[in-house]
């Protein structure tokens, strides 16, 4: 509105310089591509990193395998789960010694991460591998996917609008910098005899 308004003042105005329309000008660009530029940006990206994890949450899910472990034994205390797609960062897990059969038939024992409250002897919790039946992290979610999509369209907006807002500004103080460089160079021209005008000297 300002741009609008700046535009209007100084239409048909005695005193309008140069630097002052084009300022009003580059304001008024600005809001425009704020308002219409950013958010088609932002729904181009949204919407191109929405296509990449959607298929990476299906070739995930093509490649990893929810089976059945079995807890042989604890191995030691509760730590963090570091999964952040499943954890808010508080969750904790047991670290126990697990038996697990693989999708291709093989059997596997080891150390595994299991949220069971009280893990016990023959306790059955899952666990997700790749086909010869080493642990994995859990596929992405679609959901998950989603959201990620919406912030990284979100933050691709905003990161144009804040361009767009810094470019402005940029042109904005070279103006500023260019109308008092003239300002100086007509006070040098008229400054010397500032006030003497009319008295003989």
């Amino acid at each position: 509105m300002q741009a609008i308004s700046g535009l209007w003042r100084w239409r048909g105005n005695p005193l309008r310089r140069t630097t002052d329309l084009v300022e009003s000008w580059v304001a008024l660009a600005a809001l425009l591509l704020c308002l219409v530029a950013a958010p088609v940006i932002g729904a181009f990206a949204g919407a191109a990193t929405e296509d990449t994890l959607q298929r990476s949450v299906r070739q995930q899910r093509l490649s990893r395998y929810a089976v059945t472990a079995t807890v042989v034994e604890e191995l030691n205390q509760l730590s963090p789960d570091p999964d952040p797609e499943i954890s808010t960062g508080r969750e904790l897990r047991h670290r126990v010694l697990a038996d697990w059969t693989a999708p291709d038939g093989t059997r596997h024992r080891g150390p595994l991460g299991t949220t069971l409250k009280s893990p016990r002897r023959g306790d059955r919790f899952p666990v997700w591998t790749d086909r010869q039946g080493h642990p994995v992290m859990p596929p992405l979610d679609s959901a998950t996917a989603t959201s990620h999509a919406v912030l990284a369209g979100l933050g691709t907006a905003m990161l144009t609008a804040a361009a767009v807002e810094g470019l402005r500004r940029l042109i904005v103080w070279r103006l500023t910098r260019r109308r008092h460089a003239r300002w100086d160079r007509a006070w040098e021209r008229t400054g010397g005899d500032w006030g003497r005008t009319g008295t003989g000297s």
